[in-house]
């Protein structure tokens, strides 16, 4: 590669690099022109038009006059059209001249001359990809304004559509097509979007650039409100909560999943204010929707936003709005949402109504989930056209019972277009979106230690008909007393132990849920068979939980833990996982290697501490365009008092306190997080694509059991006499051993790896979930339970297999 600066030194600050070839063409044109000759019949006339165009740089410094001859030289290729420009070649000619007019250069008619020419030549949609960054604020508005004094009126003619285009045009003149959505609006909603009472509030909702709404702007919205503008509202952002990102591809050939450009964010952001006017029902589940969808990743997870401008415009909407109902949106958010700047508004508006309600967030949430109508037995029935509708918490689900008594799939087809049915189908969406919700609540109260009354725990949880699901399965323990499940009695709940002791606590008793860390060993062991024996099944692990101790080794390290460092895991799910678990700031891949940028930390805060999690980039695979790693390297575990902690950018320069100081819950939970991170996107999980990791596969697909394995073998242990297979499997200390007739299999109860015996060939097996419908004591089996025992039901039955890739193994 060869520098511009060989060729002439006044426009090298336009180009950096170019490669061999185009360096010796423009030395040529150079050399023709000095001699005042004209370029041959076989001329490149797209490089020779780039070349002129470099010739009206007059330097950083700018500030003189062009050569005529350069003057004339531009003009005349301006006026060619026979020459094969392209959009991408229009937009590198635009981006010079932006710079010349940084560098001084004021002779805009000139240096726009050959550009304005290039970019005519495209329909309208690729003139405003050409202009973009001229037309809006990705330009100072110091050299925007006088260059559109002078050229206001070619810019206008270039991007403004014509009357004959129709509402579309009319709508695309005010947001411009830039994504799948602004598409939408143009194609399906223009008609209405252009229609003279309604094009001025949209114009309105195009100048929805800062952070929040004035009193000003908001008066001006109401002035141009009507009902079929407030109809088209929630249609439009109805649709906006549905939509999703697609790859769109620029003009330069490049790939990009675009959710929502910022041209169309804008007077998306806009409609979402204008509901702050708006005392309509459909107001609040909506936003709380939008919110949903734009604070979400890519994909519906991760740390980011599809929107964050919009998710944050949706929450302030709601905060501003205020009451009980805006409760439940926001908490599904709290669920959902990992972008800090998006949880924090949400936290300000949970408290500023619990403010007003004199209680604290938790409070509020408890007194707010939505019963959706379902009775105590979290049903809800409703008569319809002769058939019985069902909608159960349990599933959940929507059941019909025809006119005969039966029972059937799917509704009968004479009342599908019933609106009560309609109604019905919103209400479980809504009730799929909230039981999530819950389950993550009750979760959190385990690991945060939260206490309530006694009173407060029937009258909030227990007797709730969506909560009550949940929380009825659950331990409760009595503060520094006896635990129990909750068991329903003619004066209202008490509590069972699994030897069947019945304890009744006073309404005022305090009280908490049960953890295992706090409790013997004998206890665990008794709780875990009283789930199996009663068939009663939790919705996260509660006594099959993990517990977590300090260990010597951790005593000797002193300020943190290494019992998760050096596992090699993929980027992707690690990061997935911890941030549904809760943890931040986790962003590392190929980039800025001297600043760190290939390493980082994963950051969570649990009752008043901190734990950062190292990582680094291994490996050279991008897992997309821009460089984001596809594996990383697990490192030390540290914690921090939470308002002590350490800035993210000091990498590498931190002590964490005695892990001795961590209280022990907070540490397992933590260290808890990492075995599941670990075990779900280890590449110790598969032989195939680890890519150089073998030696790491072996010994973790192999090797000794994490905590979450040992509980994974202490739940199959209490399991395996109630299986059909029993008298073919038996448990080692780190297999499942299963006897088929034609071989004998190990299955790792770490990674699900297999062995077959005698010589320990591996078996490559894709993961099902088909367990035989083996009951499990808990909804959040982490996946590798239900893998272990489908691998074990295939293989004891290994001569009705069919799958060549599987026999052709076992023959081997």
């Amino acid at each position: 590669m060869n520098e511009v600066d060989e060729i002439n030194p006044a426009y090298s600050y336009l180009l950096g690099y170019v490669d061999d070839a185009t360096t010796e063409t423009y030395r040529r044109f150079e050399a023709l022109f000095a001699q005042g000759l004209e370029p041959g019949p076989d001329t490149d006339w797209r490089q020779y038009g780039h070349w002129a165009q470099l010739k009206l740089s007059l330097g950083r410094e700018g500030g003189h006059d062009h050569d005529e001859r350069v003057l004339r030289l531009v003009r005349s290729v301006a006026e060619r059209d026979d020459i094969p420009w392209t959009a991408r070649d229009a937009q590198l000619l635009v981006s010079r001249a932006q710079s010349m007019t940084y560098w001084g250069h004021t002779r805009y008619e000139e240096t726009f001359r050959l550009p304005l020419a290039v970019t005519r030549r495209f329909d309208h949609q690729q003139r405003r990809m050409i202009l973009e960054r001229m037309e809006e604020r990705h330009w100072t508005q110091e050299y925007r304004a006088p260059v559109w004094e002078i050229l206001g009126g070619q810019l206008e003619e270039l991007l403004v559509e014509p009357a004959g285009h129709g509402p579309a045009g009319a709508v695309r003149n005010v947001i411009w097509e830039c994504d799948d959505f602004a598409r939408l609006l143009a194609e399906k909603y223009g008609p209405r979007l252009a229609a003279p009472e309604v094009l001025p509030l949209l114009r309105h909702w195009n100048t929805a650039r800062s952070a929040k709404p004035s009193a000003t702007w908001l008066r001006a919205a109401g002035t141009m409100l009507t009902p079929d503008a407030v109809s088209l509202l929630r249609e439009i952002l109805t649709s906006l909560a549905a939509h999703r990102e697609k790859p769109t591809e620029d003009l330069y050939g490049r790939t990009e999943t675009v959710f929502l450009h910022e041209r169309t964010a804008v007077p998306a952001r806009g409609m979402v204010w204008t509901c702050a006017l708006l005392d309509e029902p459909w107001v609040v589940p909506l936003l709380g929707d939008v919110a949903l969808t734009c604070g979400t990743g890519i994909g519906g997870s991760g740390a980011n936003c599809r929107s964050e401008m919009l998710a944050n415009a949706a929450v302030n909407v709601l905060a501003r709005r205020g009451g009980l109902d805006t409760v439940a949106p926001l908490a599904r958010l709290q669920t959902k949402v990992r972008k800090k700047t998006v949880l924090a508004g949400v936290a300000r508006a949970l408290d500023a109504v619990a403010g007003q309600a004199g209680l604290t967030r938790e409070q509020l949430l408890d007194r707010t989930v939505p019963t959706f109508g379902l009775g105590p037995g979290g049903v809800r029935e409703e008569e319809i056209g002769g058939c019985r509708v069902r909608l159960c918490a349990d599933g959940p689900a929507l059941r019909f019972v025809n006119a005969a008594g039966r029972t059937v799939k799917t509704a009968p087809q004479t009342i599908r277009k019933h609106p009560v049915l309609a109604e019905l189908k919103t209400t479980l969406k809504e009730l799929r979106q909230a039981l999530p919700a819950e389950r993550f609540r009750l979760e959190r109260a385990l690991v945060e230690e939260r206490m309530w009354r006694w009173q407060q725990v029937a009258e909030f949880f227990l007797d709730h008909p969506l909560t009550g699901r949940y929380a009825r399965t659950l331990i409760w323990q009595i503060l520094q007393g006896p635990a129990g499940i909750p068991v329903r009695t003619g004066d209202g709940w008490e509590l069972t132990d699994p030897q069947g002791r019945r304890i009744q606590p006073y309404p005022d008793t305090p009280v908490l849920l049960w953890h295992p860390i706090r409790e013997s060993a004998g206890d665990v062991r008794a709780w875990r068979d009283h789930l199996l024996e009663h068939g009663i099944r939790q919705p996260y692990k509660q006594a099959f939980r993990e517990v977590y101790l300090l260990t010597p080794a951790e005593e000797r390290t002193g300020t943190f833990s290494n019992r998760f460092a050096g596992h090699t895991l993929r980027y992707g799910q690690t990061k997935a996982l911890l941030n549904q678990r809760g943890w931040t700031d986790l962003s590392i891949g190929h980039w800025d290697y001297e600043l760190g940028g290939d390493q980082g930390e994963a950051v969570k805060e649990l009752s008043g501490w901190q734990a950062r999690w190292g990582m680094h980039v291994v490996g050279d695979g991008e897992a997309d365009g821009w460089g984001t790693a596809s594996f990383c390297a697990s490192e030390r575990i540290a914690f921090h008092r939470a308002g002590n902690a350490l800035g993210r950018y000091d990498y590498g320069h931190r002590e964490g306190v005695s892990l001795t100081e961590v209280p022990p819950l907070v540490l397992s939970e933590v260290l808890r997080d990492a075995d599941l991170a670990v075990g779900v996107a280890s590449v110790g999980l598969e032989m195939q694509a680890v890519g150089g990791h073998e030696d790491y596969w072996h010994s973790y697909g192999f090797g000794e059991l994490t905590e979450i394995a040992r509980t994974r073998r202490d739940a199959l242990a209490r399991l395996l006499p109630r299986l059909k297979i029993a008298d073919r499997a038996e448990l080692t200390d780190r297999f499942l051993r299963v006897r088929g007739d034609l071989r004998t299999y190990k299955i790792h109860l770490g990674s699900g790896n297999i062995l077959m015996e005698p010589n320990d060939a591996y078996l490559c097996i894709v993961p099902g979930r088909d367990a035989g419908s083996v009951f499990l004591p808990f909804e959040e089996d982490g996946g590798m339970l239900s893998v272990v025992l489908s691998k074990a039901f295939l293989l004891a039955a290994d001569t009705a297999i069919t799958d060549p890739s599987i026999t052709r193994q076992l023959t081997e």
